[in-house]
């Protein structure tokens, strides 16, 4: 069993939930611990059962709640030192012997998943996107990308699912009411991934013969639409003269936990 449900993605907030048959994390906790443990009941999940929390990078809407559940349910928490460094608030609420640190492009294990972080162009302390491996299939979680790297195309290359930024359509965040400084934020080296980017990015990957699903993650509530980013995606995989039978294509809420993808 190799399990995906993005509970909540989102400029709003970012939780996602990864599950094995021996182990349960989350990537993120950055809604409230209430929501968090209501979207894990929504699938049937104790939060009590989770094994850890995952850090991609400092910014509140990744680590919200990371210290009140790792309070109230003795939860490890996984992050780089970097990041531990740059989220003092959090680091207080968490007891140290729940405190774990991780290197960029150093693989470490809880249970049975094998987790591989690697960098990220994005502007905190230390990003990271994660491939997570089990019985060698392979997931990848990468979102708040200011770019695509050769290192990024690498890294997804051999995963069968990836949650994949789909931040922002641009014309829509040009004619924005964000003030000139926050777009270039967000169009910057590091700060997010538009629709289009996302596209050209899948299409490339598109020649893994691996890669079969696809859900789109951390859209802007103010600079996107799920029918868009979704329709921007088909059109460049279409473009790029690939079939679009071959893969599945979901887009994450904001809201609510997404579909369970079953990996394996």
């Amino acid at each position: 069993m190799f399990n995906f449900c993005s509970l909540y993605s989102g400029s709003s907030g970012n939780s996602l939930f990864v599950q094995s048959k021996n182990t349960n994390i989350l990537i993120d906790a950055g809604e409230s611990a209430k929501k968090i443990t209501n979207a894990l009941s929504s699938i049937n999940v104790p939060i009590e059962s989770l094994d850890a929390i995952v850090v991609t990078h400092e910014h509140i809407d990744h680590i919200k709640s990371i210290g009140t559940i790792s309070q109230k349910y003795n939860i490890p928490v996984y992050a780089t030192q970097k990041t531990w460094s740059a989220m003092p608030l959090q680091s207080s609420k968490i007891d140290s012997k729940f405190q774990r640190t991780f290197s960029p492009s150093n693989k470490f294990y809880i249970g049975d998943l094998e987790l591989n972080p690697f960098s990220i162009p994005h502007d905190a302390a230390d990003p990271c996107g994660f491939n997570i491996l089990n019985d060698n299939t392979q997931i990848s979680v990468a979102t708040d990308l200011g770019h695509i790297t050769p290192e990024i195309i690498n890294n997804l290359s051999n995963s069968s699912f990836i949650l994949l930024e789909s931040n922002y359509d641009p014309e829509i965040l040009r004619f924005s009411k964000y003030p000139y400084y926050l777009k270039q934020r967000i169009s910057g080296e590091r700060g997010h991934l538009s629709n289009v980017e996302a596209g050209k990015l899948i299409s490339k990957l598109l020649n893994n013969n691996k890669l079969n699903s696809i859900m789109l993650g951390h859209l802007s509530k103010e600079n996107n639409f799920p029918e868009l980013a979704y329709k921007t995606i088909v059109d460049e995989i279409i473009d790029d003269k690939h079939d679009i039978s071959n893969i599945d294509i979901s887009v994450a809420t904001r809201i609510c936990p997404s579909k369970i993808i079953k990996i394996s």
